[in-house]
């Protein structure tokens, strides 16, 4: 191997797990939120809003409801920024590039690290922009770094989707932090450490990652980090230096035809695009309910036992780190036709929407499942709710990165995925409306939302059905082309 080869193979390398790592360990936090609750509740944050009621039988009992909701819309609101703000968030990134977006990115995160550590039951209103910050600063990370997939070639999707869910399995951070908070150490001090961590993001986004972007598929002798443009030939600089240069731009050799992508708008405006919004949507919806109630759920189903509500919060935070093992299984769905031949005149990209077509069904079929097993008031089921949960959400997220990237031209991947998840944010809010709803006129039974919410994720198997007819139709034109060509 050339020593060329050689240092490139190592500097990806260390890219990758690098990455890895900091999706795995920040850039998800937020979705932790019912293990950073119990920390918040045993320091008395919002304790002011529990009141003392007499029940029917005379006794006196601590009604904290009211707390409750005022978490809830602490999740609701970070959850719908943290969507919502990825559209301008992927104008960033096209515009000026993964540096300028990633120091963004880290300016966010550290500020919210900042604001929890400083916060105190008085301040309790902080959480409000710390957690929003955390999760805007996070989704930065993850979009920054999902462009690493591009120097894998045929495991592109299966590394797009190894991201995604180690950004779900980040979520356990606030499980280590609930731990440590139990063995003495304090929530400012886990904190002002990760807020300290803010050093090596620095330093990985000056070394290891492009100023501009990473295309695909990668021109010959491509660099980047410190030395970004700098190569041994001239068209290594121009491939890799152009600050306007995408995947597009940098065809393999010189004689490629240029090809004709669609316009940001046609992309929009196309039936893809909106199946795979409501696809998202509706499960994304059901998921950040879930979350976002978890901890009152599990109150009403263990009657208020600390222990019991301790426990399951706990299983649910470590079940959630199997999701950087879940979602690797979508990329290898994905690219399992790598391998293969593809059929005579089918394009790559056809190739990668048919693969996409079981993915997409799988992720819908999990959502459901899951959405049932909620909807029961068994609590010992609740463990097979947190596995189905963990699986769906990271088929969910790498699905919908691999699938954008293979359906539309990259260069606008950062803004299709802006806006696919700014517009399933506003979709998103419907979740405190039925929180309102469960815990008013339902009297804590949440049983007809869960009904209702299983029949709306129905509506997510009508994406993997258009994909397959477009499949399906495209093959037939092909079959039709090929018959005319031999009778002539």
């Amino acid at each position: 191997m050339p020593e060329s080869d050689s240092k490139f193979s190592v500097k990806r390398g260390l890219t990758f797990i690098t990455g890895l790592v900091e999706c795995l360990c920040f850039a998800g936090a937020v979705f932790g939120w019912a293990s950073l609750v119990f920390v918040l509740k045993e320091e008395g944050y919002f304790s002011s809003m529990c009141v003392n009621t007499t029940t029917v039988n005379g006794t006196q009992s601590l009604d904290c409801s009211a707390q409750d909701e005022q978490f809830s819309l602490v999740f609701t609101i970070a959850s719908f920024l943290n969507n919502f703000l990825t559209l301008p968030n992927g104008f960033l990134f096209d515009r000026f590039g993964t540096t300028v977006a990633r120091l963004f990115g880290i300016f966010l995160y550290t500020m919210g690290t900042l604001m929890v550590s400083f916060s105190t039951a008085a301040l309790g209103y902080l959480l409000f922009p710390a957690l929003s910050l955390l999760a805007v600063g996070g989704i930065l990370f993850l979009m920054t770094n999902m462009q690493v997939g591009n120097l894998f070639g045929s495991r592109r999707s299966t590394i797009i989707t190894l991201y995604n869910g180690a950004f779900d399995s980040s979520s356990a951070l606030f499980l280590i932090i609930k731990l440590l908070h139990e063995a003495g150490i304090s929530l400012r001090g886990s904190f002002l450490f990760l807020s300290a961590c803010s050093v090596a993001h620095i330093l990985r986004t000056l070394f290891l990652l492009p100023r501009n972007f990473i295309p695909y598929p990668l021109p010959d002798h491509y660099t980047y980090g410190m030395n970004c443009g700098k190569s041994e030939t001239e068209r290594t600089e121009v491939a890799t230096n152009s600050p306007h240069k995408t995947a597009e731009e940098a065809p393999l050799t010189k004689d490629a035809p240029v090809k004709q992508e669609r316009s940001f708008r046609e992309c929009v405006m196309s039936r893809f695009f909106v199946w795979h919004l409501l696809w998202l949507s509706v499960m994304q919806l059901r998921h950040y309910l879930f979350i976002g109630t978890l901890n009152p759920m599990l109150q009403r189903l263990t009657a208020g036992e600390s222990s019991l509500v301790s426990q399951y919060t706990n299983a649910f935070a470590v079940t959630q780190l199997c999701g950087v093992l879940c979602a690797p299984w979508n990329g290898l769905i994905m690219d399992r036709h790598k391998s293969k031949p593809r059929a005579a005149g089918e394009t790559e990209q056809e190739a990668d929407l048919r693969a996409s077509v079981l993915s997409l069904f799988l992720t819908a079929l999990q959502c459901v499942l899951f959405s049932v097993c909620a909807s029961s008031p068994s609590l010992p089921l609740q463990y097979l709710t947190f596995v189905l949960q963990v699986l769906n959400r990271s088929f969910l997220y790498g699905g919908n990165a691999a699938f954008l990237s293979v359906a539309f031209p990259s260069c606008h991947f950062g803004k299709l995925y802006g806006l696919v998840m700014a517009l399933s944010a506003v979709f998103s809010i419907l979740q405190y409306p039925c929180f309102a709803l469960v815990k008013g006129a339902l009297n804590g039974d949440p049983l007809y939302v869960n009904i209702a919410l299983t029949l709306l994720s129905l509506l997510a198997f009508i994406h993997p059905l258009s994909v397959y007819l477009h499949c399906r139709r495209l093959a037939s034109q092909r079959s039709k082309s090929r018959d005319i060509t031999t009778s002539s």
